[in-house]
């Protein structure tokens, strides 16, 4: 077998982090390795998320994390516009439920003044209703936040990765790191697969960045599993919200939510459950319980529509008050951890201030042969789907045959995704890029024509 020369890089973690450092690597001379347990990309934290791009508004003034979720704010946008990657600007308003929460109003918004952000205004409770007239009773006031965008939060860090890929990254799918072996020159990275080389290793790792951060000889972060259990509610009662209704933040997190989805679902949730599974992406009757409690305080109406689906994810909570983004000279290796939910906002930020970083250790010479930036499906409830592309359908019919009638998902889409530079490894995957099986009859009607269609294109027929 002929040796693999060590890679300039190894990125470990094909989330949304890694997946973005992997990319604008694979934008210079070094040769770059992208690793990751999961046998797709985008398996992990990122993959079930609220799916909102942040403003930063409540973010702590002064940190690393109110810098870069800034930054990325806008870089997202414009990388969004550039691919095609579904994005809504549709605004949000963070409601008082109570005096204390009230109260909070003002600081809330001097503290999005301290990080730059400058649109938000407090609103009394009958300027609330005005906007979002289906919430529950007993009302206090609000914060406006105009800016606030949902987003697909799925086809975003795959269009990431498939950017590296394009640019000649290569990626290492179901390669698990189970030792590490620094040397004079390069580092070893033991994995189920064999032994990758690699002169500098950087650690994106999610909820196994502490993990590998103790391989490295640290003890800095602890990482355990947040768990977030979420409703999604069917298209039909997009009507009843038609922007992002935030809770007033306490110390888990950002509270329950109602909002909707680039997709046209409405969304219920998250619960914060701090547990030790750093696997257990299970739903509970407890956190069924707890959602349909603030669900009929929240927005009432919306419990009697019906649910399309409910899921769970799992965030990284820390013990740390910042960002964790640092170098290792002498180990040759950089660690960004610590990133939790804002990560989806933050990360070609965090890509850029990682790239800035390791300007200071190696040669990272900006090459003038890049490919364009990929093409995104057009997933967005607001997008122009294939099947209503006249040109698209008289150049290509297979974009006329619907599959998936719930989500207009069509065999040409799934074709597309099936031969893209990183196709699906599994049918979920399938249904991340495509929607198909992902509407209100969760693949009862198309399940067996979709998992054909895979199997078949899977197996090269």
């Amino acid at each position: 077998m002929k040796a693999i020369p060590p890679y300039d890089v190894a990125v470990i973690g094909a989330g949304v982090i890694g997946s973005a450092i992997a990319r604008d690597l694979a934008g210079t001379s070094a040769s770059v390795a992208l690793l990751d347990v999961r046998e797709d990309v985008c398996e992990g934290t990122s993959k079930a998320n609220t799916a909102i791009l942040h403003t930063g508004f409540d973010a702590t003034p002064g940190t690393l994390e109110a810098e870069l979720v800034r930054e990325g704010y806008h870089l997202t946008q414009e990388y969004c516009e550039a691919t095609g990657v579904a994005l809504k600007r549709c605004g949000a308003v963070l409601v008082a439920w109570d005096e204390e929460e009230q109260a909070t109003l003002p600081s809330l918004q001097e503290k999005a003044e301290k990080n730059g952000y400058t649109k938000t205004e407090i609103i009394d409770a009958g300027s609330v209703y005005g906007l979002l007239p289906h919430l529950g009773a007993g009302v206090r006031g609000g914060l406006t936040v105009p800016d606030e965008s949902i987003i697909d939060a799925w086809s975003l860090p795959l269009a990431f990765a498939t950017e590296a890929v394009t640019r000649g990254a290569t990626l290492l799918l179901d390669h698990e790191v189970t030792h590490v072996a620094v040397g004079e020159e390069t580092t070893v990275l033991g994995t189920n697969h064999g032994d990758v080389e690699a002169r500098w290793v950087i650690n994106a790792a999610g909820l196994g960045g502490d993990i590998l951060d103790q391989r490295f000889g640290y003890d800095r972060i602890r990482i355990h599993p947040r768990k977030g259990e979420l409703f999604v509610y069917d298209k039909l009662s997009a009507e009843l919200v038609d922007r992002i209704v935030l809770a007033v933040p306490s110390k888990k997190g950002k509270g329950v939510l109602v909002s909707p989805t680039a997709f046209g679902n409405v969304m219920l949730g998250p619960t914060a459950d701090d547990g030790e599974d750093r696997l257990d992406t299970s739903t509970t009757e407890s956190g069924f319980e707890f959602l349909l409690e603030k669900g009929a305080h929240i927005f009432p109406q919306l419990l009697d529509e019906e649910v399309t689906s409910s899921y769970a994810g799992l965030r990284a909570a820390h013990n740390l008050s910042d960002y964790l983004i640092e170098v290792d000279e002498g180990q040759r290796y950089l660690i960004a951890a610590g990133i939790r939910s804002t990560g989806l906002t933050s990360a070609m930020a965090v890509s850029r201030h990682v790239m800035g970083m390791l300007a200071d250790h190696m040669n990272l010479t900006e090459r003038d042969d890049l490919p364009e930036p990929p093409t995104m499906p057009p997933l967005g409830e607001h997008q122009m789907r294939p099947f209503a592309d006249r040109e698209l359908l008289e150049s290509d019919p297979a974009y006329g045959e619907i599959v998936c009638f719930c989500e207009r998902v069509t065999r040409g889409e799934i074709r597309d995704a099936m031969n893209s530079t990183i196709p699906p490894t599994t049918i979920n995957g399938l249904r991340r890029r495509t929607r198909a099986m992902n509407g209100r009859c969760q693949g009862f009607f198309c399940g067996a024509e979709v998992s054909a269609q895979f199997n078949a294109s899977a197996k090269g027929n």
